[in-house]
């Protein structure tokens, strides 16, 4: 069981930046993928970026159209945790943001998607 909780959302303005933070907890062995998501208001849960570990023990990140340029996704094996540095925000921006991931944990066979945290909120106002 891998329980998620996110950090760092706030109100800023047009063009600032955050930090999100996703701390992840439980007998984790190795971070396989993670992944942001955000929800607006009536709209669908959109994922944002992601990171990915390959064959090689290189990670790859990859994002959606809307944020590529602006976001960057990292990840601090030491710490469990899973960051999402969001430059030059629009108001567009502004949703609820979750992580998941995809882990190997202790004691489990495969691979294991983390419970569901309660997101963080990122309001971007002009």
């Amino acid at each position: 069981q891998v329980q998620l909780v996110e950090s760092g959302g706030g109100l800023v303005q047009t063009g600032e930046s955050l930090r999100l933070s996703c701390a992840a907890s439980g007998s984790i062995l190795s971070i396989l993928a993670m992944h942001w998501y955000r929800q607006a208001p009536g709209k669908q849960r959109e994922l944002v970026a992601t990171i990915t570990r390959g064959s090689t023990s290189n990670y790859a990140d990859s994002y959606a159209d809307s944020v590529k340029g602006r976001f960057t996704i990292s990840i601090d094996n030491a710490k469990n945790t899973v960051y999402l540095q969001m430059n030059s925000l629009k108001p567009e921006d502004t949703a609820v943001y979750v992580c998941n991931g995809e882990y190997v944990v202790a004691g489990t066979i495969g691979r294991v998607f983390g419970s569901w945290g309660q997101g963080t909120q990122v309001t971007v106002s002009s």
